[in-house]
């Protein structure tokens, strides 16, 4: 197995079928890494969360499915023993306005030993939107305002090592569009303090795939980002095994053009840094 030395390349977001919209056991997701010449994986399906609000039918793993989640990621780990691909386990967390749920949210995360902790919001789910209309934010501009306003009062937790597709408040009819120049002073403040707390924003390349097909975060925003000096993490975000490392090469072409010299990831909630910015094999 390799040591941490000598990772190149790693996809940190990927799922598995307890999540209700996955595909494919993890053992083929680790096959498919092993054929694309990435060093680690790190599985992080939704964590699941009490509240019926947030549609657990579909949407994430039961929280009696937590031990199976782990075990499945424990197979996987063994199979990439064989193939010369470092597993890991992960969890993607959630991003809400109520204390109350994410500290039970937490004690639920505490049960196990997780090696990176993704923060999401995903304003697509009903308790969101219910939260939008309770709160009177109606309007795309004030939609988007509050989402980065969250994502910024997130930050300062800690409860999460990277956060997930950060933009993705452009996805699944949240809002009719998403121009991040209209929201420049709001997503700046939720970068910088990214970067004053020293947490990382992924690069998450599902979103050259769907939607208005644009890598995660907007190119404007990792402009912005790259200005900061925020870090990143990466992920493909794959729910079915043909995914893993998709868009990798391009996406890697764009991060040096951008002057992104290198990217992190994450073991036993400890950051690690890769020696270089990856190139994928036989390219």
């Amino acid at each position: 197995m390799k040591t941490n030395h000598e990772i190149q390349i790693v996809d940190s977001h990927m799922h598995t079928p307890l999540c209700g919209h996955a595909v494919g056991e993890p053992e083929e997701y680790v096959r498919q890494a092993a054929a694309q010449g990435i060093d680690l994986i790190t599985f992080t399906c939704h964590v699941p969360m009490l509240e019926e609000g947030f549609s657990q039918k579909g949407i994430r793993m039961k929280d009696t499915e937590l031990p199976l989640y782990v075990n499945m990621v424990e197979r996987a780990r063994e199979l990439g023993e064989e193939l010369g691909v470092r597993v890991l386990c992960g969890i993607e967390a959630e991003i809400y306005p109520d204390e109350g749920m994410m500290k039970r949210m937490d004690a639920t995360i505490a049960r196990h030993d997780f090696d990176f902790v993704l923060g999401s919001l995903h304003a697509s789910l009903p308790i969101y939107r219910d939260w939008l209309k309770q709160h009177g934010k109606f309007t795309d501009y004030d939609i988007v305002e509050d989402y980065f306003t969250l994502l910024t009062e997130a930050i300062p937790t800690k409860r999460y090592d990277s956060f997930a597709h950060p933009d993705v408040i452009r996805m699944y009819g949240v809002v009719k569009k998403f121009e991040p120049a209209k929201h420049e002073a709001s997503i700046r403040k939720f970068l910088q303090t990214a970067y004053d707390y020293d947490q990382c924003l992924e690069v998450n390349t599902s979103g050259l795939t769907k939607g208005d097909f644009t890598l995660h975060p907007d190119p404007i925003i990792l402009d912005w980002a790259t200005e900061i000096g925020n870090r990143f993490t990466i992920g493909s975000d794959s729910h079915r095994p043909e995914s893993v490392g998709q868009k990798f090469k391009e996406v890697f072409a764009l991060l040096e053009c951008k002057g992104i010299k290198t990217l992190d990831y994450y073991v036993g909630r400890q950051r690690h840094t890769l020696a270089k910015l990856p190139v994928m094999p036989g390219h």
